[in-house]
Order: structure tokens, then C-alpha cells, then sequence
């Protein structure tokens, strides 16, 4: 049970850490507009098409929530939305492997930490070896996005401005440290979206939802939070940097292709919590340690194209070594996460 949990949380961390890659086929454009195309698949068509699959009386049951939950679901995907949205600027200024270390290891920790300290279970952890050594994997996750994070800055001290533009044409690493930072804060709201909308969850798997799929309703709730926020803020970024135009014109290159490409992108990304929600419905007692392992999952992937794009080219052994350590280390960790939930499985 709980290594399908892992698997599945593998699967959507290689969709989570892949995504932006369809991005870089859109030609022409500018990244407020092939952004919120990939974000109305994100947000709007796959939840919605997911859900009407996966959730019978998906209607009746929203209605019949708990309004509060819909309410703090949807809030904290508005707070999530601005992570995400800045998220991608990350992406923007620090290329894939060190933009998700920062953004990442912030998001891990607050959104792993703090559900287990609202919900008033933080002290059983502390009481239990189960607990304890889940928590362990949640110390040893941040320990390794912590060594990607140092990989990422002695690649910074190594490299000349050229020399980093050649591979991430904006590299900006100050810029892209306060925007990761924030977004990594930010994100970490998917988690507690994710809680608050458990009564609708629970809701949904009596009236006939199978028990791996119950998340699928949240996400409706949570995801159109996230859409509010990005819409607001691409459109607004249309208009002024008049770039509307993008949509009808994609200067020469097919425009069908960055459609394609950044609807693939959106749908991609969504994948990532698809497999995520069914991951957290497998790991038990500890569940919210399924942040941690979605996280470390996903900087893995992200960093192993980031050496496939030849981010770190021009980069000396010492930190192509730091970086395969960090790796391996959040590859460690995952598996003490899943034995603590081993371990509670059998009530220790």
C-alpha cells in the first residue's frame, strides 16, 4: 500500500519536474501569454475533465459540502495561485535545477510541517517511533534540497554572466532567489488547500467515489483559486507590456504549435497533483509527509533535465559532485518517509 503511494508520488514528481520543458518549444511569445494558456489547461480543463471521470455526482456533492471548506479550499488556492505564479518566474531566472531546490525546499518544509500543528496531531509524532522517523525523512528531504541549494550557488561563484546565459538566456540569480523564496512560501498553501478540503473528500467517497480518486473534487475547488490569481496577473501583464497580440500572432512560427506546446505544459503540471492525490489516499496514518516526498520527487527529476539541458555545463566536477549528492540524498530520504509509514501501519 504504501509503495504505491511512493510510486504514485514519483510519477506526479516526474510530471511536476518535467512540465516546463514544453514551454521552451513556444516560440515568439511572451511568457505572460503561453503561461496562462498552459494555466486554464492547469486550472480549468483537466481538473474539470478529471473529476466529471473520476467523482459521480460531482455537482450534488459540491453542493452539499460544507460551504466553509469550499471557501478556505478556494482561499488558499488564490494564496497558492501567487506561489505558482512566481514559481514559473523562478523558472525564468534560475533554470530548472536551482529554481526548484529553493522554491521547492521552503514549500516542502512549511507545507509538511504545518498541517500536523493546525490539526492539533504535531505532538503525536513526537510521542511515536513512527512518528519520529517520518519526521527524520522530512529532516533528511530538506537536508538534501539544502545541498542542491549549495550546488546552485557555487555554480553562481563559478560561472561568468556569459557563461550562464548561454544555458538560461535571463539568469539573474538575485532577482531569482527573493522570487523562489516567496514562491516556495507561497506553494506551500497546495497543502493546507489540500486539508481544509477533506470534508469534501470524505463526501465524495460516500457517495460512490473510489477511495483513490477523492481528491479529485478538492482540486475543482482549490485549482480554480490558483486560475483567479494567474488570470488576473497575466492579463494585467498583457496589457501592459501589450502583448495580447501574442494569442492571434506568434511572429512568423506556428502559431497552432505554441497552443500545443503550451496546452502539453498545462496538462503536464496538472498530472503532478492528479498523482499526488492519489499517493496521499496510500501513506496512512502520516499522510502529510506526502508533501515532502512530492517535493523530493520533484526536484530530482527537475535537476536530472536540468543536466540533460546542460544547465550546469561550464560547471566544475566539485559541484557536479554536490549536485549528484544532494540527488541522492532526497532519494534516501523518501525511503525513511515510507518506512515511518510502515511503521505506523503497525501501530508503532
Amino acid at each position: 500500500m504504501i509503495a504505491l503511494g511512493i510510486f504514485l508520488h514519483c510519477v506526479g514528481g516526474f510530471a511536476a519536474g518535467s512540465f516546463y520543458i514544453p514551454f521552451k518549444k513556444v516560440r515568439n511569445w511572451a511568457w505572460e501569454s503561453y503561461w496562462l494558456i498552459g494555466g486554464i489547461f492547469s486550472w480549468i480543463v483537466m481538473p474539470w475533465v478529471v473529476a466529471f471521470l473520476t467523482v459521480p455526482n460531482l455537482f450534488s456533492i459540491l453542493r452539499e459540502a460544507p460551504a466553509s471548506s469550499i471557501f478556505y479550499s478556494y482561499l488558499f488556492g488564490l494564496l497558492w495561485g501567487i506561489g505558482g505564479l512566481t514559481f514559473g518566474l523562478s523558472m525564468r531566472y534560475l533554470g530548472m535545477s536551482l529554481g526548484y531546490a529553493i522554491a521547492l525546499g521552503f514549500c516542502a518544509t512549511f507545507g509538511t510541517i504545518i498541517p500536523p500543528i493546525y490539526f492539533g496531531t504535531f505532538d503525536d509524532l513526537l510521542t511515536h517511533v513512527s512518528g519520529l522517523t517520518t519526521l527524520t525523512g522530512v529532516l533528511v528531504c530538506i537536508i538534501g534540497i539544502a545541498i542542491c541549494g549549495w550546488a546552485g550557488i557555487s555554480k553562481e561563484r563559478e560561472l561568468s554572466e556569459e557563461k550562464k546565459k548561454e544555458t538560461i538566456k535571463e539568469f539573474n540569480f538575485t532577482r531569482g532567489l527573493w522570487v523562489a523564496i516567496f514562491a516556495g512560501v507561497m506553494s506551500a498553501c497546495m497543502a493546507f488547500g489540500i486539508a481544509a478540503g477533506k470534508p469534501i473528500a470524505q463526501l465524495a467517497v460516500q457517495r460512490g467515489t473510489p477511495h483513490l480518486w477523492q481528491n479529485s473534487a478538492v482540486f475543482v475547488c482549490i485549482l480554480a483559486g490558483g486560475l483567479t490569481t494567474n488570470f488576473i496577473w497575466c492579463v494585467y501583464l498583457n496589457i501592459k507590456n501589450h502583448t495580447a497580440k501574442n494569442y492571434l500572432d506568434s511572429g512568423g512560427t506556428s502559431l497552432l504549435g505554441n497552443y500545443i506546446f503550451s496546452a502539453l505544459a498545462g496538462s503536464t503540471w496538472y498530472f503532478q497533483f492528479m498523482f499526488y492525490g492519489m499517493g496521499t489516499t496510500k501513506m496512512g496514518q502520516y499522510d502529510f509527509s506526502s508533501w515532502t516526498i512530492h517535493m523530493a520527487f520533484i526536484i530530482i527529476f527537475s535537476n536530472i533535465w536540468g543536466l540533460i539541458f546542460r544547465e550546469w555545463k561550464g560547471a566544475s566536477r566539485r559541484t557536479h559532485h554536490i549536485i549528484f549528492c544532494g540527488i541522492l540524498v532526497l532519494i534516501a530520504s523518501t525511503f525513511v518517509v515510507g518506512f515511518g509509514n510502515y511503521l505506523a501501519s503497525l501501530g508503532k
